[in-house]
């Protein structure tokens, strides 16, 4: 066995092992990628009193007819304890109402009310502009390639 590697007997990681990992690992990349992501967004929806976080939630809200709490938590990829955190303030601010389901009394619907939806349409153009910025950074790789890598590896591979 070499310098280089694991050795399972003595406990320790090389230091090279440290640099392979910062220089190659997806998990980490990913992750510094969507916090810098996520500040010019947070940065950007300021004025507003917005976070990304509560833009990306108030955006899911925006369909034909009201969500089940289940769909939404699905589609941002957090469980339904997290989703009911952030929906509180959302909540309390008049943006967003919860309902029960009438075909189940159990689930609930998720709609935006009427100064959600203002505030949706408020923040829809900002959030275009800070896209357009962030797809800019990546315009010599391919910000579409980028998306559909990024999509793919966050399916369910057990769904």
């Amino acid at each position: 066995m070499s310098k280089k590697e694991f050795n399972h007997n003595d406990h320790t990681v090389p230091f090279a092992n440290t640099l392979m990992v910062r220089d190659s690992c997806l998990c980490l990349h990913v992750r510094r990628a969507a916090r810098t992501i996520a500040r010019r967004f947070d940065d950007a929806f300021r004025p507003l009193d917005l976070t990304s976080g509560q833009y990306s939630l108030l955006m899911s809200l925006n369909r034909p007819s009201p969500p089940h709490m289940k769909d939404v938590a699905d589609l941002l990829a957090m469980d339904r304890t997290t989703l009911t955190a952030n929906l509180k303030p959302l909540e309390r601010r008049g943006l967003v109402e919860i309902t029960p389901d009438p075909k189940d009394k159990r689930g609930r619907l998720l709609s935006l009310t009427r100064d959600g939806m203002a505030l949706l349409a408020r923040a829809f153009p900002i959030w275009k502009e800070t896209q357009n910025q962030l797809e800019s950074l990546v315009a010599d790789s391919n910000a579409r390639q980028l998306l559909a890598d990024l999509i793919s590896l966050s399916q369910d591979p057990e769904k």
